[in-house]
């Protein structure tokens, strides 16, 4: 095995890219005759068998600009490791440079001054210029696809993700799984799996009405002299994170069990290694690889986190690849004589002022965008606050979401869904359609008004807040905490449910919210069939066009301790 440090191949040598004036003096186009594509590529092959891994798109082709959180709180055996840690913690665990291009790609640290500096990140174009560089240096390089990939843009919503699932096709997908592809309901995800060239996986996917499996539990592929086997594993928690009556005739759930004969079937079928593309989120799958024996290799998903380094649990590497198309996983491994013998591995930053973007998948990209660029393009109002949402807390673009909910629905309270994808906005730019939908698109978009009583009101609270704060992983379903406007309250992390949540408070009053008192909440994202209102990116539209420019103060009404 190669050394810890060896693992973190940067993007460029830090002594090369910074002299005494600091980053923040230069211009864009210096960092550009910095960062060179070739160094950004730069990888030195090792062994027979080479895997490329790209999870959590949320539908964003074009290059975005995309915050890390500044809060990821882990709790019982994982609190302050990886990747629980953010910031300047991140940035010293992981012995990167303040200011250079790895901490900004990585961390929130000075997010949009450095952002001037390097530009946006991600765009399918320029991650097909990676793959394409990649096969040509390794030709039987598998690329698999850890799933939330045809939801999250205004263009996969009004095309039902054929968009993306043309875009991913002409990438050379070879496998995939999924989690918010299921939102698109049973009969078009269906109908979509039947098109696609790859298998769609999920070895704990079951057919509710026989108990039997449901899709391809693994495949097979013959690379390098090697045989390895692809086991897929879905996001477990689907019809408790999301709505159910979407896809009734199927189960979830995690499983281990099931994957622990899944990996005995294909050792003793000759594979001499075991991947497992998951969509389980990272906690679930440190934990999975404590129990479930003999996998080599899980390309984890869910929950967007980007680690320069995989993390060892036993024998199995856990490879975390990011989120919205920031980075590509390159993992080069050495199987030999039924085993995996050595790894290497590289995090690839796509920034996308640096690397030439691929023109054949432009071109598609283009062409999927055109029948819809009007509407994408309108502007609706302008910002003068970084929007952003990833962190356990208080996201900016949830702030004006609630601002939103509480005057364009006359409520007291309002409430968004904690959900880590949606592209950030910088100060001082333009907020268009399409930016709010980046923030907003699903298919369950109903924007309600309803009363709920102040003790209906702390148990949603402690709920959520078990889900993201339960000591056992397998209870953790991913998200963050949810977000809520005209509300505050604190919060004790290490507190066991139920305890969890005090000082809850009405913001507008002052006074402390009534556990008897009906309160008018709105909402969106509901998993209840029958809720009603109009579109959540319909309200935030009318909000910012009311206002014209968005100027949030920072929000202070959540307190944490126990961190």
């Amino acid at each position: 095995m190669i050394s810890r440090r060896e693992f973190l191949q940067a993007s460029v040598a830090a002594s090369a890219l910074y002299g005494a004036s600091g980053v923040g003096n230069w211009s864009r186009l210096a960092a550009q005759q910095v960062l060179t594509q070739d160094q950004l590529l730069q990888f030195d092959a090792f062994g027979n068998v080479t895997l490329i891994h790209i999870t959590d798109i949320h539908a964003q082709l074009k290059p975005i600009w995309f915050r890390e959180p500044d809060t990821n709180i882990g709790v019982g055996d994982v609190r302050g490791i990886p990747p629980h840690i953010t910031g300047k913690d991140f940035i010293k665990e992981f012995n990167l440079t303040p200011g250079s291009p790895e901490a900004y790609a990585l961390t929130y640290e000075d997010f949009t001054a450095l952002g001037k500096t390097y530009g946006k990140m991600g765009g399918m174009d320029r991650v097909a210029t990676v793959v394409k560089s990649i096969r040509a240096d390794r030709p039987e390089a598998i690329i698999l696809d850890g799933g939330d990939t045809w939801h999250g843009s205004m263009t996969s919503l009004l095309t039902k993700g054929q968009d993306v699932v043309n875009v991913m096709n002409k990438l050379g997908v070879e496998a995939m799984t999924s989690h918010w592809e299921w939102t698109l309901g049973t009969e078009r995800v269906k109908e979509i799996v039947e098109s696609l060239p790859f298998p769609f996986l999920g070895q704990n996917i079951f057919d509710k009405e026989w108990d039997e499996p449901a899709f391809d539990p693994y495949t097979w592929f013959e690379r390098g002299g090697a045989k390895i086997a692809v086991i897929g594993q879905a996001f477990p928690y689907m019809p408790i994170a999301n709505p159910g009556w979407m896809f009734p005739e199927y189960s979830f759930g995690i499983r281990d069990e099931r994957m622990q004969e899944m990996v005995d079937e294909v050792r003793a079928a000759g594979a001499d290694l075991v991947v497992v593309l998951s969509h389980n989120g990272f906690d679930v799958d440190r934990k999975m690889a404590g129990r479930v024996q003999g996998i080599d290799v899980i390309l984890t998903g869910h929950t967007h986190d980007a680690i320069p380094e995989p993390v060892l649990v036993g024998q199995t590497i856990l490879i975390a690849s990011g989120s919205h198309g920031k980075y590509v996983s390159r993992v080069d491994l050495d199987v030999r004589d039924g085993k995996m013998m050595g790894f290497r591995h590289k995090l690839i930053p796509i920034f996308s002022d640096v690397i030439t973007p691929d023109p054949e998948m432009a071109q598609l990209i283009d062409a999927e965008r055109a029948p819809f660029k009007d509407q994408l393009e309108e502007v609706i109002g302008k910002t003068e606050s970084l929007l952003y949402r990833r962190g356990n807390f208080n996201g900016t673009w949830d702030d004006l979401i609630c601002d939103a909910m509480l005057s364009e629905r006359d409520a007291e309270i309002a409430m968004s869904p904690g959900v880590r994808w949606g592209a950030s906005v910088m100060p001082g730019d333009n907020i268009t359609r399409e930016d709010i939908h980046n923030a907003t698109s699903m298919t369950y978009p109903a924007c309600y008004r309803t009363e709920m009583t102040g003790e209906f009101l702390n148990v949603i609270l402690e709920d959520v807040a078990d889900n993201l704060f339960n000591v056992d992983p397998y209870y953790q379903q991913g998200g963050d905490m949810v977000r809520v406007g005209g509300l505050g309250y604190s919060i004790d992390v290490s507190k066991p449910i139920g305890s969890r949540i005090s000082n809850m408070t009405h913001l507008k009053t002052g006074a402390a919210i009534d556990p008897a008192r009906n309160y008018v909440v709105a909402g969106w994202a509901s998993v209840n069939e029958t809720a009603e209102g109009p579109p959540i990116w319909d309200v935030v539209e009318a909000h910012i066009r009311k206002i014209g420019t968005v100027k949030l103060e920072p929000n202070t009404s959540v307190t944490v301790t126990g961190a």
